[in-house]
Parts: structure tokens; sequence; C-alpha cells
């Protein structure tokens, strides 16, 4: 049967309007986003196959192009939609966090260091610098390793802080692993940073490790 002939308060786009995007499932959503079916298929059912094939929703946003496309019912023309509407919502994050903007929400600087970070498969090592009233400067990521580690220079993360006259920075590195669980290399790092930049007076607000649905503070842990 097709969506159309379904009752008003079942189809995804009408029950999005009615009741909101948070009321339906992963496959509604992904419904309303391929638009159509197959031969045989309403996007409701496809949507549920591309699920079952790929594990999750995420796991099918994070598909490399050729994977994505191989599956039946999508094309480079979904790719590209796709890419525009995850670039959106990156873009939609950032700009609670655009130069100027005093941080006072951490949750938001959460979920913007979330969207960056978490789908990387090698660990980022990255800082968001600020001002002496706690307003944004930039983000930036400054080292880049493997599936296991990343090599971090205190000195170089030292002169990139003065460069942009930082006067606090919030650190942020990702466990590709899934897992944000701080090792003991961690914390020794963080207390390493700390002293360098207490000597150049740039204080250091907190440090999150980002792992897969799962963000670490330190500060919350009063470990800054």
């Amino acid at each position: 049967m097709a969506i159309n002939d379904w009752p008003a308060e079942e189809r995804p786009r009408e029950k999005l309007l009615d009741q909101g995007a948070d009321s339906l499932s992963d496959a509604e959503l992904l419904a309303i986003f391929l638009r159509t079916g197959v031969r045989g298929r309403s996007a409701v059912d496809l949507a549920r196959d591309l699920l079952s094939e790929f594990g999750s929703l995420r796991a099918l946003l994070c598909a490399d192009r050729d994977e994505f496309c191989q599956q039946h019912g999508l094309g480079t023309a979904k790719y590209s939609q796709l890419q525009a509407v995850l670039e959106m919502a990156r873009r939609h994050l950032a700009e609670s966090l655009q130069r100027g903007i005093s941080l006072t929400d951490p949750e938001a600087t959460r979920r913007y260091l979330q969207a960056q970070m978490r789908d990387y498969e090698h660990e980022v090592f990255a800082c968001l610098l600020l001002d002496n009233r706690h307003r944004v400067i930039r983000y930036s990521e400054l080292f880049r390793g493997t599936i296991n580690g990343a090599s971090v220079y205190p000195r170089e993360v030292v002169k990139h802080i003065l460069r942009h006259n930082a006067a606090a920075v919030i650190l942020a590195h990702n466990h590709p692993s899934g897992v944000a669980e701080p090792s003991e290399a961690d914390r020794h790092l963080t207390r390493r940073l700390k002293s360098a930049l207490e000597l150049v007076d740039v204080r250091i607000l907190d440090h999150f490790v980002i792992g897969d649905g799962h963000t670490v503070s330190f500060a919350e842990r009063g470990w800054i």
C-alpha cells in the first residue's frame, strides 16, 4: 500500500507537522528524506530496509559515497542531499559558538564538539579558544593521529593559543573506539598543558573526551 493511502495520522510527513519531528521513528524521518520508495516498497519500507542493512541511522549517515550509492533506491543525488543536510546541521550547531559569542551553555559546547569530532576514525586533538570574557575566538584542530592516539606537543599548543591572543581554552579530543572514559595518559597530558598555560596566564576551563554518544568533562569530574 502506498503511503498516500495510509490514514493521515500515520503518514510520516503529516505526523511530523501534527506532532513534531521528535515523535517520528528513525525510519519515518528517513522516509521523509527519501520522499519516494521503489517498486513494491514504500518510502517507509525502503527506510526500514536501509536501517536494517546498515545497522543504525548513524551508520547510514556516516557511510561513504560508494557504500551509500550501492543500495537499492539510493544514488549520487540522494548522497549529495544527505551531505548537504548534515553540513547544515553542523553549521546550525556552530552558530551557537560563533566568534564573539560568550559561552554560557555547557551543553551547547558539548553538542558542538560531539558533532565536530565523534565520527573521526582517527584521534584528533582540538582547542576552543576564548577571550577574557569567555567569548569564542575560534575552534582549532591541532593534532591528528591514529585510531589509538595522537601525539600532542604542549609547546605547539601554547604557541597557537598565544598567536590568537586567547585568555582561556577548552580542550577536546575524541576516542575512535567510542569509549569516552579518559585514560591516565589523558589526565597526565591535561596536567602538563595546565602547567604550561599557567605560565602565560591562560586558563583551561575544561577538557572534553568525545566518545560514541557520550562525552566526559574533566571539569565535571573535578579534574580541572
